[in-house]
């Protein structure tokens, strides 16, 4: 997605705005199975469908934490979060994150992202503060609240 008016030079004029929200995105046992197996997770609570429809509180097996943390970065490209004119976004960290409500397998999440915070950095590089809340369809309470950084840098 694109934002409109959404630059380099302009970024000052988003701060405290919305910037958007991403498209649904579904967390399914694939997903979360790849994860585990990536990062080396197996904790049961993820990974074993079976035991988990047993014995978890959730009624199944539910999404890694930070596999929905992960999830904020390609989200955040999807709306269009790093502007056309940049020639990169790096992640530069986190400030804040809380994870409110586990994600069931087989659910869907969106993010709403806000910019809270600009601060040049000079040699053409911006970092940029953002206030995400990744949604869960269906859920009153979002997965997580996080305030991520990026720097941003300035194509030549």
């Amino acid at each position: 997605m694109k934002i409109h008016g959404y630059s380099m030079n302009t970024l000052d004029e988003f701060v405290g705005r919305e910037l958007g929200v991403s498209e649904w995105v579904v967390v399914d046992q694939a997903r979360i199975d790849a994860f585990a197996a990536c990062t080396g997770d197996q904790q049961w609570i993820h990974v074993d469908v079976d035991r988990a429809r047993r014995e978890s509180p959730f009624g199944g097996t539910i999404a890694h934490g930070y596999l929905t943390l992960s999830l904020l970065a390609s989200l955040g490209m999807d709306l269009g979060l790093i502007p056309p004119d940049a020639a990169a976004g790096l992640n530069y960290g986190l400030d804040k994150v809380r994870f409110i409500t586990p994600v069931k397998a087989g659910a869907r999440v969106r993010s709403r992202v806000t910019l809270i915070a600009v601060e040049n950095k000079g040699g053409g590089r911006v970092m940029i503060k953002t206030a995400n809340v990744l949604e869960i369809e269906g859920e009153e309470k979002p997965a997580l609240l996080a305030e991520t950084l990026a720097m941003l840098v300035a194509a030549r």
